[in-house]
């Protein structure tokens, strides 16, 4: 399974984002995340503890991203976009909001034309400052794979106390400026595609009104061998009800 080993990595190409550097706010070593996804590239959680793990803080984030944004500048690589992923879910890093600002900062000096960017399962936003960090930033990509508790723990088995509402009431403070994602897979326990599923994501997606959506299915290796991917055509006709309706969606297989 995949795992960085160090703050910044890439540049890699992007399905969704092109080229991309990518940056790991979470402990190096072995996997930290809230939810615990059948797809996950990064493995079972379980797979993923290691004694000894610390979140990088941010000035030691700052400290990485300014000799590897000079090195990928110098060398003249044109970058679209710098990323926020990583061994896990990035804003559970107590220095999120710092660490967005030096992010801002640094792009701006090396590679002004890029777009930063998040990948978050959307679980932290019940925190204020997250928001506001993930306001400020190019694309907020949140995470929501399912519109009922019960497939979302199917799928991402979310730690603690996960509600779809909870989220829902949450994304909405982002006032549509956020990007939604979404992945399509089935599975021999459930699939993401049956009509009732599709029509309660449609009705989030219609409450919360994000300024694109992005679906997708597996494109690597998952820890769960039994998943299905779907196809792009698949995705097309789930999504069409949406287009008809204005909205921005992008599909990737």
């Amino acid at each position: 399974m995949l795992h960085f080993d160090d703050i910044v990595f890439g540049p890699v190409h992007s399905r969704r984002l092109g080229t991309s550097l990518g940056l790991n706010i979470l402990p190096v070593r072995g996997k930290t995340c809230n939810f615990d996804c059948v797809y996950c590239e990064c493995g079972w959680n379980r797979d993923g503890v290691v004694a000894g793990k610390r979140f990088p803080t941010g000035d030691e984030v700052e400290k990485a991203m300014e000799t590897a944004f000079a090195a990928v500048a110098k060398d003249g690589i044109k970058v679209d976009s710098i990323t926020m992923s990583g061994n896990g879910e990035p804003t559970l890093n107590p220095d999120f909001p710092q660490i967005v600002a030096s992010t801002l900062r640094l792009r701006d000096k090396f590679f002004p034309e890029a777009k930063v960017s998040v990948l978050s399962n959307a679980t932290m936003t019940y925190r204020h400052e997250v928001v506001e960090a993930l306001k400020k930033i190019d694309n907020p990509i949140l995470k929501l794979d399912a519109a009922t508790d019960e497939l979302v723990r199917c799928i991402d088995r979310p730690s603690g106390n996960y509600s779809v509402a909870g989220i829902v009431e949450n994304l909405k403070a982002f006032e549509g400026n956020f990007i939604l994602q979404t992945m399509f897979l089935k599975s021999p326990d459930f699939t993401t595609w049956s009509q009732d599923a599709l029509e309660k994501w449609y009705q989030v997606v219609r409450e919360t009104r994000p300024r694109e959506i992005m679906v997708y299915t597996i494109d690597r290796e998952t820890p769960d061998k039994r998943l299905e991917k779907c196809t792009v055509e698949q995705m097309r006709q789930f999504v069409a009800p949406l287009v008809e309706e204005g909205f921005i969606v992008q599909v990737r297989g």
